[in-house]
């Protein structure tokens, strides 16, 4: 009995051993399953997912400069949206110097009666406070100023001349029609006192002349006559017998400078010399009209409609072009022997009418 009671307990030891073992086993897996599951097992970390970056898209260009049409100079954020005006200002001895020449983005220079030339000066980037002194409407000057479709200023004229000036499409201010803005000086003699304030004129702007001018000549960065031309210091122009300009460069002030024959050309209100970016020579026909003046000259008429040669002057250089005018309100177009279209500098520019019968062009 007592030997049974002994095999019993040895048997019944060696199952709860077995047992011990086979619940060891079981607990040290459960356990490192659950060392598992918690992310400690080698310090692993499930793998972060990364979206693919956004492309990006570059900014916008900037908006191209909004430029003077006549200048071609930017406007810095300068309101454009205003008209031409054009006025009639007179170069005889008696009337130099004049005031505001230097404000023009354009100048027309013309023979008239007597052989004496005068002067379309045109502004719209710039309006100074005064200018003149100030004179007659011509024949030509509806074919120099129309394409402009702006305001045409003048001290008076012949009937015809200011019917063609309105005909052509331009708004006409006279002084001799009572128009405002006109005024006289004490300070020089009759008929060449005549001055006027061009805000005032510009106020008058009727809705059909408010627009602003479109380009009258082709400007841009890279002008014809620097990369084609030769080198030139000096314009002689001859006109008339009474009006001989001369234009001459100045690398300094990076402007043709202009004089009166051998009498520097300045303005009356700071003495500043005449000067433009580019000078523009036309050679074109001259005739005289039916009309005369008060001292019986016949008046004569620039020919504006047509073409013929052109000597176009920018930074120290010129080059030999062609100019055509298909009509009165068409502006004239510059172009070279291959038709390439000439291309000025940006700035102001002069327009020499140098006769072909009796005119001269020299450089030198």
């Amino acid at each position: 009995m007592q030997v049974e009671t002994a095999l019993r307990r040895r048997a019944s030891g060696r199952r709860l051993r077995r047992i011990a073992a086979v619940t060891g086993i079981g607990l040290l897996i459960g356990v490192t399953a659950a060392c598992g599951s918690n992310g400690f097992r080698g310090a692993e970390m499930p793998a972060a997912t990364s979206e693919p970056a956004a492309p990006t898209t570059p900014p916008p260009p900037p908006p191209p400069p909004v430029l003077w049409p006549l200048t071609g100079v930017d406007s810095a954020g300068a309101e454009i949206n205003r008209p031409a005006l054009a006025i009639k200002i007179e170069n005889s001895i008696d009337a130099r110097p004049q005031t505001g020449l230097n404000a023009a983005d354009m100048v027309w220079e013309e023979v008239v009666e007597g052989g004496i030339s005068r002067y379309v000066a045109v502004y719209h980037s710039t309006v100074p406070p005064v200018l003149g002194p100030v004179r007659s409407v011509r024949p030509m000057d509806p074919a120099i100023a129309a394409p402009l479709h702006g305001l045409f200023a003048f001290s008076g004229g012949q009937a015809p001349f200011v019917s063609a000036t309105r005909a052509a499409g331009l708004q006409v201010l006279s002084a001799d029609m009572g128009s405002a803005g006109f005024y006289r000086v004490n300070d020089r003699s009759a008929p060449h006192n005549t001055y006027v304030d061009p805000a005032a004129l510009l106020a008058q702007a009727d809705d059909a002349h408010r627009a602003p001018p479109p380009a009258q000549f082709v400007v841009g960065p890279a002008p014809t006559a620097l990369a084609l031309g030769a080198p030139t210091g000096l314009l002689d122009l001859s006109l008339s017998r009474f009006a001989q300009p001369s234009w001459t460069w100045s690398a300094v002030d990076g402007a043709w400078l202009r004089s009166e024959g051998t009498t520097p050309a300045v303005e009356a209100s700071d003495g500043a010399p005449l000067r433009a970016v580019n000078v523009v020579v036309l050679r074109v026909d001259v005739v005289n009209t039916a009309f005369t003046d008060p001292a019986n000259n016949p008046v004569p008429e620039t020919v504006m409609v047509g073409g013929g040669e052109a000597l176009v002057a920018t930074g120290g250089k010129t080059v030999a072009a062609t100019w055509s005018k298909a009509s009165v309100g068409e502006p004239v177009v510059l172009t070279l022997p291959d038709g390439a279209p000439v291309v000025l500098a940006a700035g102001s520019t002069w327009v020499e009418l140098v006769p072909n019968r009796t005119g001269s062009v020299a450089v030198g």
